[in-house]
């Protein structure tokens, strides 16, 4: 082949480069069937060089057989002259023996004749993830990833921090999304500074960074990370403009190997997660503050996330009953998750439930919950035609942009009445995007299916909530009735949230009812129905059934 083929050949190649963006280019000589390509391929692929003859042909050896018959035909057309682009999917076989699914896309060049001449492109291996973060320079969420699992295989102990700035997007709305990039990039690199020789950074998603640190204990990282949270809050320029920023920080203590890095992600999301919503950006260590040891506790919470990959192996519900305030009639019962195994006996809600939601495994687990929920609450309405089974939700689930259809799907699948179903959240679902709510509330309505407030009272929106939303029922926390027989503060409460929930046309359940002299107090206060110990604790399906099934019991037969 002439040099100033080859010339040419290399010169096209380097403009196909500059606009790869990523990518691996190839250019083939279309008159002499040589091409080159970009060195990153040979090296993934393991291809003869970057220079080849007949590349087609060997390319073509790399592909998938069930693709291979697509691919050749392709390329058999563009060298016949009957197509002018190549555009198309398919596996290719890389070093490792592993396929990596490519898209690859291709145009000829013609010579000043008409006559093809070139045929050059890109492919884009979707396999292969950056592990550089384009704006910061930093090691990314894919490079985080990478390291955990090396800090399994070499079982060495490790603290783990992540930070990140609240309200974000108010900088970006005042000084514009290159200026935003600019506070992130600055801020890479005081951590980068501050953890030197100390740790890795690593830019995570959205303003979030990590950094993995094996000579610092927890207690050493929460305190560089209160001194710069300081720092910042006080001498922070970027491009001579002061700014202010806010940051909150979860840290976790890699003790444990038989576990996941989707586990210890999940418990570093539920820290950072209570540092920026209950403690005002103050670090927060997982389980810093529990009873169970730390390495007990991740082992524990592994395995319960593994559970819900395994068709929700050892989770089961239990029934706690709702009454009518009046005639203490069974109303309705809510349904309560619980999960146990051999090895750890029974274990209650409260300790896995707030870090499965940072788990995109979450919403698997929520759906179980209404299916099974929905299965064992027809076993109520032949005797109970009016029941109502209450199913909490997560903000994880409401998220989802195909909870609606699912819900949906499920009433449909089990024949469970729509009517028969109550969903009721929290006061933590203010985090998601209110248009949305309201839109998801008005198809759930448009169905019969009915919404309650649960906690109400107990965080600083639920009055925003219940003045935007439709909801049919509010649910008074436990917390605002324990003392109600002689503390007038609390009689208050119930009174005004009785009063507010029936200017919004909602009825009022009492939630924490313990004794009989409570369910009389609280009668005083126009409720609609109780729930409480009083009546029954949580329990299993099975003994619901005996307690408020039994055919010698009359219809209207009260706990």
């Amino acid at each position: 082949m002439k040099e100033e083929r080859i010339r040419k050949l290399d010169g096209l190649f380097e403009a196909f480069s500059l606009i790869a963006d990523g990518s691996y280019v190839y250019l083939c000589d279309m008159k002499e069937d040589y091409s080159r390509w970009s060195q990153s391929a040979v090296d993934f692929f393991s291809l003869p060089g970057i220079y080849m003859q007949n590349a087609g042909a060997i390319w073509e050896e790399h592909i998938h057989p069930e693709d291979r018959e697509v691919y050749h035909k392709s390329i058999e057309n563009i060298f016949a002259g009957k197509d002018g682009a190549h555009d198309m999917q398919y596996r290719a076989l890389a070093r490792d023996g592993s396929y990596a699914v490519c898209t690859c896309r291709g145009v000829v060049i013609r010579d000043g004749n008409g006559e093809p001449e070139y045929f050059g492109g890109a492919i884009k291996n979707h396999g292969l993830m950056s592990y550089i973060d384009a704006v910061t320079g930093l090691r990314s969420l894919y490079g985080f990833f990478d390291d955990l699992e090396m800090i399994f295989r070499q079982r060495d102990e490790y603290s783990v921090l992540l930070t990140g700035i609240s309200s974000f997007s108010n900088i970006n709305d005042i000084y514009g999304y290159t200026f935003g990039n600019s506070v992130l990039q600055k801020l890479g690199r005081l951590l980068s500074e501050k953890f030197s020789n100390k740790g890795a950074v690593y830019r995570m998603d959205g303003t979030k960074f990590a950094i993995i640190s094996r000579e610092l204990s927890p207690e050493q990282v929460a305190e560089i990370y209160r001194n710069l949270k300081k720092e910042l809050s006080h001498d922070f320029y970027v491009n001579d403009e002061h700014v202010i920023i806010s940051l909150n920080a979860g840290i976790v203590r890699i003790d444990s190997f038989d576990i996941s890095k989707e586990t210890v992600y999940s418990c570093l999301k539920y820290a950072y997660y209570e540092s920026k919503n209950r403690r005002l950006g103050e670090p927060v260590i997982f389980a810093d503050e529990l009873s169970d040891d730390n390495r007990i506790l991740i082992e524990r919470l592994n395995v319960i996330r593994n559970s819900v990959s395994e068709n929700c192996k050892g989770f089961y519900l239990c029934y706690q009953p709702i009454m009518d305030a009046d005639t203490e009639n069974l109303k309705g019962m809510e349904a309560l998750i619980r999960w146990k195994n051999d090895l750890y006996g029974t274990i209650p809600p409260i300790q896995f439930i707030p870090v499965l939601e940072q788990d995109p495994l979450f919403p698997e687990l929520g759906k179980w919950i209404l299916q099974q929920a929905m299965e064992d609450g027809k076993l109520m309405l032949k005797k109970y035609p009016d029941f109502i089974m209450n199913v909490n939700l997560s903000y994880a689930q409401l998220e989802q942009n195909d909870f609606v259809d699912m819900v949906l799907s499920l009433l449909d699948q089990t024949g469970f009445p729509p009517e028969n179903l109550c969903l009721e959240i929290t006061e933590r679902c203010r985090l998601l995007d209110i248009t949305l709510l309201k839109k998801m509330f008005k198809t759930f309505r448009e169905h019969g299916i009915r919404v309650a407030l649960d906690d109400f009272g107990t965080g600083f929106s639920s009055l925003g909530i219940l003045r935007e939303l439709p909801v049919d029922t509010v649910k008074i926390d436990r917390e605002y009735v324990k003392n109600v027989e002689k503390s007038a503060s609390d009689q208050n409460t119930v009174k005004f949230i009785s009063n507010l929930a029936d200017a919004f046309s909602a009825e009022v359940c009492v939630e924490g009812v313990e004794t009989a002299q409570m369910r009389d107090f609280l009668r005083n206060y126009g409720v609609n129905s109780l729930q409480g110990y009083f009546y029954s604790k949580p329990i299993p399906m099975e003994q619901f059934l005996e307690k408020y099934i039994r055919e010698n019991l009359p219809e209207t037969q009260t706990a």
